[in-house]
């Protein structure tokens, strides 16, 4: 028989905002419903309060350090309290803190999971060592099949360690019958946007290969032509301070302060996304796995993206699929003709060919890429290294509430 209440720790530097952060949430979540219990060592930050509303236990922890000595003090500190809470298994998200994980637990001889959630830069041999630690995991998540090429290419790390899951999108937050209208009004109302203009959002956090310079040059070139459309560029800049000058110098310059606005960080994801007409995502350098892509869909909004990464998986376009079976396009980054073709494609779509392209993108999001099938996924890998039954038991309160989503963009 195997383990009747499972404790499982996951270790991320901190709570703030994005993907990993919020995966740690719902897999925390998944554990408690499970019948496991969910220990999640961390600095803290936005999103440390879900923590304890989901029912899983935050131990304030110093794991956003990459100081060596500090590391390595974190290793035994880890251990002993995996030792002290009975901790069966850890999962590491990051690779600072997961060099600590690591050796507490060959200290502790507690299997090791890692979930692979960025494309890391390797420049030259040192980053590539200190990288190599999240494809150490006696199993590695990949959050798609590029990131898991990626991982095989660079490690050698063997097929049979490694499993794709998707990052999940909750389906009931991301579900335009549960969006009212008072919430979307309330957003274009906060963004200055009229009820005749059309909008078109770019959400991702102020950094240069998120591509918001080319989103601000795309709409110069389409501000005669489809003068009703407003670009909104919603992120934190996140310290970035002289990038967001940067941004807000390019708008004036080109004369598009009344059709380009910087938001800033937006809480209500799914009406921003609901009051979109299109969703861009922009990025010069590949997606592990593109959040924003799959939540625009769920929210039957088309997506443009660009081609590289992960996108490719999610957002389905030609060749891939016949013209009237996509639910986005896919274009090269930073090519300025293939984004003003595909969002001038997207701007002239009638009203029922545009109902139609987001109802097949809700459904494509539906199938593939669920936070719940997310989570079932994850408990399985810790089922099989433990022997328990995590999954059995979760899969049997699908009905019940999930953890609210993210809301950030």
């Amino acid at each position: 028989m195997g383990l009747l209440r499972p404790t499982i720790l996951q270790i991320i530097p901190e709570l703030e905002t994005g993907g990993a952060e919020l995966s740690t949430i719902e897999i925390a979540e998944a554990v408690v419903r499970g019948g496991g219990r969910a220990i999640v060592l961390s600095e803290g930050g936005r999103m440390a309060g879900r923590i304890a509303e989901v029912g899983g236990e935050l131990v304030t922890f110093p794991a956003a350090t990459k100081n060596p000595a500090r590391l390595w003090a974190n290793a035994k500190a880890i251990a002993t309290i995996a030792r002290t809470e009975n901790v069966n298994l850890i999962h590491a998200r990051s690779r600072a803190p997961a060099w600590s994980a690591l050796a507490a637990a060959r200290r502790t001889k507690l299997p090791f999971v890692t979930t692979y959630h960025g494309i890391y830069k390797e420049a030259g041999r040192a980053k590539r060592l200190y990288n190599s630690v999240m494809a150490r995991g006696d199993i590695v998540i990949a959050n798609s099949r590029y990131t898991a090429d990626l991982v095989a290419s660079r490690y050698g790390t063997s097929r049979d360690r490694m499993r794709v899951i998707y990052r999940g999108v909750d389906l009931a937050a991301f579900d335009p019958a549960k969006v009212p209208a008072a919430r979307i009004d309330a957003l274009r109302h906060a963004w200055g946007v009229a009820h005749n203009q059309r909008i078109v959002l770019h959400a991702a956090r102020l950094t240069r290969w998120k591509g918001q310079t080319e989103i601000i040059a795309t709409g110069a070139r389409l501000r005669e032509r489809f003068p009703d459309c407003v670009f909104i560029l919603a992120g934190d800049a996140q310290g970035r301070d002289d990038y967001r000058a940067g941004l807000v110098q390019q708008i004036a310059a080109l004369n598009l302060e009344d059709c380009v606005r910087l938001v800033g960080h937006v809480d209500d994801m799914p009406a921003a996304f609901g009051a979109a007409h299109t969703a861009f995502v922009a990025s010069s350098e590949p997606e592990a796995f593109g959040r924003a892509a799959a939540e625009a869909q769920a929210m039957c909004c088309p997506v443009i993206s660009t081609n590289i990464g992960a996108p490719p998986e999610t957002v389905l376009a030609p060749p891939r699929v016949a013209a009237d079976a996509r639910t986005g396009w896919l274009v090269p980054p930073k090519d300025l003709d293939a984004y003003d073709a595909a969002l001038s494609e997207a701007l002239s779509l009638d009203t029922s060919a545009r109902a139609a392209m987001g109802k097949r993108a809700r459904e494509h999001v539906t199938t593939a890429f669920s936070t719940f099938a997310m989570q079932r996924s994850t408990l399985a890998v810790y089922d099989q290294l433990l022997g328990s039954r995590l999954e059995e038991a979760f899969a049997g309160t699908e009905h019940t509430n999930s953890a609210s989503s993210d809301m950030e963009s």
